[in-house]
């Protein structure tokens, strides 16, 4: 078993806690209200980092969504590290994936497309976690929003490439997985999008926070599925990314003419005398 096997599996862990950690901080700080909570008011007298007591007077500016989390100090810090992070192990992981399939099989469509889309989403991620959405919307926003469809884009591409590329059963199983959760996440996206584009209703802006937590959760898990793949990753990967993408293993050389005259040499003969030599010894032998 190849030790590449930790990456796949520490991203799901590394940012899963990550960004659970930066909702306890939040929470813990009254930066945002809890999950749990579905009363929201249109406005509150006071903020609600400074209320006191059990019942909380909650608003739409305290969603509990994971940019809202990660909005305020000193809970930013630890999300823009996550996201940072968080985005160079996504690279690292889709160029492995891609170096992986033109090892085992070859180079396809499916292959540089998810490749494009994977590197596409960890500019948005990061962009998404440096930029705070209290302080610099529109970036926040358009990071958010290419992270989260090139997301969905990512996890339809390798569900797709794994059903294409499977041969055993334990293969087509995974293409299974992966197919149930790229339709769960096509789902949360959809519908927590949708969602929150309905401002009058309290209700439905909630769900679509928990629904932004539920894409997150199945979009590391799908990433954390590569781990059956890089399992059996080898040296000859690496050997293929310092090819550029090329075949990893070089063609046999088409044999040159002088060994093809080699090979079509006949074997050697005993050498025959010369005539003159020959007619000498007759002479010699006459007289």
């Amino acid at each position: 078993m190849s030790l590449w096997i930790i990456l796949p599996i520490s991203l799901p862990v590394f940012i899963l806690t990550g960004i659970w950690v930066v909702y306890a901080m939040a929470l813990y700080n009254q930066h945002v209200c809890p999950l749990n909570n579905w009363l929201y008011n249109d406005s509150c007298e006071e903020l609600l980092s400074l209320q006191r007591g059990p019942v909380l007077c909650c608003t739409l500016e305290n969603l509990p969504l994971i940019s809202k989390s990660g909005t305020l100090p000193p809970e930013s810090c630890f999300f823009s590290l996550v996201c940072s992070t968080g985005s160079f192990m996504v690279m690292m992981i889709g160029l492995l994936r891609y170096a992986l399939v033109i090892e085992r099989h070859q180079n396809c469509v499916l292959n540089t497309a998810g490749l494009c889309t994977c590197w596409v989403c960890a500019a948005g991620l990061l962009t998404a976690g440096n930029f705070q959405l209290d302080y610099a919307k529109v970036l926040h926003y358009v990071g958010a929003g290419v992270a989260f469809t090139c997301s969905m884009v990512f996890v339809s591409l390798q569900t797709a490439l794994t059903y294409r590329l499977a041969k055993t059963q334990h293969e087509y199983l995974l293409g299974h997985i992966r197919l149930t959760m790229s339709l769960l996440t096509f789902m949360a996206l959809v519908l927590g999008g949708g969602f929150f584009c309905v401002e009058a209703s309290f209700a439905l802006q909630h769900i679509s926070a928990i629904l932004e937590w539920v894409f997150c959760m199945l979009v590391m898990l799908f990433y954390g599925t590569f781990a059956f793949e890089f399992s059996a990753m080898s040296a000859n990967t690496l050997v293929v990314l310092s090819r550029g993408g090329g075949a990893s293993s070089s063609p046999s050389p088409t044999p040159s003419s002088t060994t093809r005259w080699r090979r079509r040499r006949p074997a050697a003969t005993r050498p025959t005398a010369w005539p003159c030599c020959t007619r000498s010894v007759a002479a010699a032998a006459g007289t």
